[in-house]
């Protein structure tokens, strides 16, 4: 029976440790290639743009051996042309391994349940379950996760709910500071609650950024606009007025504090250009990482 992660929830804590482990061991090897793929494909299915994305799932898939094919949102028409139940049924039937970046998540589950190979979600509006395991990958390794504190400041949104269920499995103490209407649901609330009671960790919903980031080791923030919610920006951009990732306010955190965001950034906004850029800012480190993480993923699914 394939395996497929759709949401992080698909990976235990334990799972989780286990592939980011083995990311940082592969990160650490001058051959940084595998075998676990050769002689298969993998089948990028795309509704959304992308770059650190694409390019490293595809680069993945060729590290482990295999072939990758792109396919962009007009060749497909992904729940419009066709519905997900047949093209993840064609797909299953040429290729080993299908990866989607989708709007609607329900996409993701009916491709699995049709195609019969290994479905990962590349980003969806509710998850963004990859970015987790790299962005746990990068905290690693810059001090470490377990008993360490992570502020995010921002929208309560797909990467967020990824992250807070994977780092609080690791440990951490998360402080989430949101405006109000914008906070992180209450499921995913509860699942990272009920992991970090497992692990040593907490999580806290707040509204004060500073309240968040008082002596946090890390501090993280993602566009207050996400893809396709261009309607809602100038709506967005009055709600989260305060909530800007600055000097001032990454003075707050613990000394040296790494920075973090998932990239794209919109500069000015959520964050400014002297910590995207300054000393602290790990994003660049973020960006690489998701290739190892991605690439010790498949390597682990395919064992």
């Amino acid at each position: 029976m394939s395996r497929s992660v759709l949401s992080v929830c698909d990976l235990s804590a334990e799972e989780i440790a286990e592939v980011v482990d083995r990311a940082l061991k592969t990160k650490q090897q001058a051959e940084r290639r595998g075998s676990q793929l050769s002689g298969m494909t993998g089948l990028l299915i795309f509704q959304k743009p992308s770059l650190r994305t694409r390019v490293s799932f595809e680069l993945a898939v060729t590290n482990l051996g295999g072939q990758a094919l792109y396919l962009s949102p007009p060749e497909v028409g992904l729940g419009d042309r066709e519905s997900p139940e047949d093209v993840g049924g064609v797909a299953g039937r040429y290729c080993d391994l299908i990866v989607c970046r989708t709007f609607d998540q329900t996409n993701l589950d009916r491709l699995a349940a049709s195609s019969g190979v290994p479905v990962v979600n590349a980003l969806s509006d509710w998850e963004h379950p990859c970015q987790a395991l790299a962005d746990v990958l990068t905290i690693r390794e810059h001090g470490g996760t377990a008993g360490r504190t992570l502020a995010y400041v921002g929208d309560g949104n797909n990467v967020v709910r990824s992250l807070a269920i994977a780092a609080a499995g690791e440990g951490m103490h998360i402080r989430i500071a949101s405006p109000s209407g914008y906070e992180l649901d209450h499921g995913s609330v509860n699942e990272a609650s009920r992991r970090a009671a497992a692990s040593g960790g907490s999580v806290s919903l707040l509204s004060d950024p500073v309240e968040a980031v008082d002596g946090a080791d890390v501090v993280y923030t993602d566009t207050w606009t996400s893809m396709g919610q261009e309607q809602q920006a100038k709506q967005r951009l009055e709600a989260f007025t305060g909530y800007q990732v600055d000097a001032r306010l990454v003075a707050q955190a613990s000394r040296g504090a790494s920075v973090m965001h998932c990239l794209p950034a919109h500069r000015g906004e959520e964050i400014t250009d002297e910590v995207l850029d300054g000393p602290q800012s790990v994003v660049l480190d973020q960006a690489e990482n998701r290739l190892h993480a991605q690439q010790a993923l498949l390597a682990w699914l395919f064992d």
